[in-house]
């Protein structure tokens, strides 16, 4: 091996070298450019919270616990401690058709985002052809052949757009977030259902208890006008007291009769979020045996609602019209497509593949738009849509904060509701009791009587009225702060 010496180039030489690298060095970087595509997209930014950053304070708030975990910090069966409704959601998860529907809605939009992303690569297709033609003798040359064949197989693209401006890449990014939203349509339509299933077992066991109540009254009621009836029998009291002993009889009458019908539906509604019949077994008889769900908190800022599903699935939508901006913004570039094959072709079946019988086609595309009204308005448009989608966006920020503040709000105040109530109803209690009492000693009428029980009855209904609302503020608490999706 014979190792030459090292010459240094001429100072002119080495000048026109550099520039010949730099130009190669260019030349390439633009093509990378181009096959890589570029970006009409506007840059996103993520809009401020039009939401304070606190929740609201005052005599109807709580402090926070400092114990207390925050609602997205808990699955659903963390959160929901009664195994009869751990078992009723989990069937429901599984055959409820409403979100079966959400599930088949993220697999089309999946499916969507796919053919769209598919447009940014070559279709390649094989397409075969042959046919014999017979020509009139009038219309042909002399000496060839009134009857020709004609065979080929070719191999090709036809009309690939090449996306140096983005436009597909634009369309792309849109399908995908609206894929992206529709999964999280899917995980809020979940929390709505654990929400909706949770509610109705409580109201069942709010209605059963209201049913024992309405019997256990008109028993009462019942004893009461058989008393009044016998004194009446015998002359003691008078046709008015009689009269008056029936009125809650037969009210207690209609209430058993309400409360048989609302059992019912609350059956009917548990069954159709299930999707199945429910149990009897797994039904709660009233609300002293529904376990009540853990305690949560919303913490101290408001950014917990940027977890809830629905303000995700609206801020997809939001990148969405921005990638949308940048679809309409590429098509007031120019647009190249390119068709092109390669195959054989032949007068004859056999000799489809014989030496000589190769084709190829090469048809570039360039069409540059000069003037079209439609394309500067459907930019226009897609602006406009950004403006009502950010509004969407924004309107579910304050809804859901009003939601949450709403919650808080409840859970402030039902406690105090609730032992006042609790208080109200033991002296209604006794009020009834020392009624009934003075009217059998001859001291009172019956119509301290009847407006002793009447009162005693609604106070009961108002304390299962207020126990449900207890629990189903700790459900509503924990659904508006996005928890349950999984």
């Amino acid at each position: 091996v014979q190792i030459l010496p090292f010459r240094r180039l001429p100072a002119k030489a080495r000048a026109k070298e550099k520039l010949m690298n730099k130009s190669l060095l260019m030349a390439l970087s633009a093509i990378g450019f181009f096959l890589a595509g570029c970006s009409l997209i506007p840059e996103y930014e993520q809009p401020e919270k039009p939401v304070p950053a606190q929740w609201p304070t005052g005599s109807a708030y709580l402090a926070p616990g400092p114990q207390v975990p925050a609602a997205s910090e808990l699955k659903w069966r963390e959160f929901f401690s009664d195994e009869h409704l751990q078992r009723i959601i989990e069937t429901a998860l599984q055959n409820n058709r409403d979100l079966r529907l959400s599930a088949l809605n993220v697999e089309r939009a999946r499916a969507l985002y796919g053919i769209q992303r598919a447009e940014l690569y070559p279709a390649v297709g094989a397409v075969a052809t042959g046919g014999k033609q017979r020509q009139s003798i009038d219309l042909m040359q002399s000496g060839s052949a009134r009857t020709k064949e004609q065979y080929s197989v070719d191999l090709g693209v036809a009309a690939w757009e090449l996306d140096f401006f983005g436009r597909i890449r634009s369309l792309s990014e849109q399908a995908l977030e609206e894929y992206l939203a529709s999964e999280e349509a899917r995980r809020s339509a979940q929390i709505s259902l654990i929400a909706e299933i949770a509610r109705i077992y409580m109201a069942l066991a709010a209605d059963r208890e209201n049913l024992q109540l309405a019997r256990s009254t008109m028993d009462a009621q019942q004893a009461s006008y058989a008393l009044v009836k016998k004194r009446y029998d015998v002359g003691v009291t008078t046709e008015l007291d009689l009269k008056q002993a029936q009125i809650p009889l037969d009210t207690a009458r209609r209430d058993v009769a309400i409360y048989t019908q609302l059992e019912a539906q609350d059956r009917n509604a548990l069954d159709l979020l299930a999707g199945v019949a429910v149990p009897d077994e797994w039904l709660p008889p009233n609300l002293g045996k529904v376990a009540p769900p853990r305690e949560v908190t919303a913490g101290l800022s408001s950014e917990a609602l940027l977890r809830r599903p629905d303000i995700i699935a609206a801020e997809h939508r939001l990148k969405g019209a921005y990638a949308s901006i940048g679809a309409a913004r590429a098509a007031l570039f120019p647009r190249i497509t390119l068709t092109t094959s390669i195959g054989t072709a032949s007068n004859q079946l056999s000799g489809l593949f014989d030496s000589g019988t190769g084709t190829w086609a090469f048809t570039p595309q360039f069409v540059m738009p000069i003037f079209d009204a439609r394309i500067w308005a459907a930019l226009r448009v897609s602006k406009t849509d950004r403006e009502i989608v950010l509004t969407q966006y924004e309107k579910t920020i304050q809804t859901a904060f009003r939601e949450v503040a709403d919650a808080l709000a409840v859970q402030g105040t039902i406690g105090e509701q609730l032992a006042a109530q609790q208080s109200l109803t033991s002296a209604q209690a006794d009020r009834y009791r020392l009624a009934t009492l003075r009217y059998t000693k001859g001291i009172d009428s019956y119509l301290g009587v009847l407006d002793a029980q009447r009162s005693y009855f609604a106070a009961q209904q108002v304390l299962v009225a207020l126990r449900l609302a207890n629990l189903s503020s700790q459900v509503r608490l924990y659904t508006v702060l996005g928890g349950g999706a999984e």
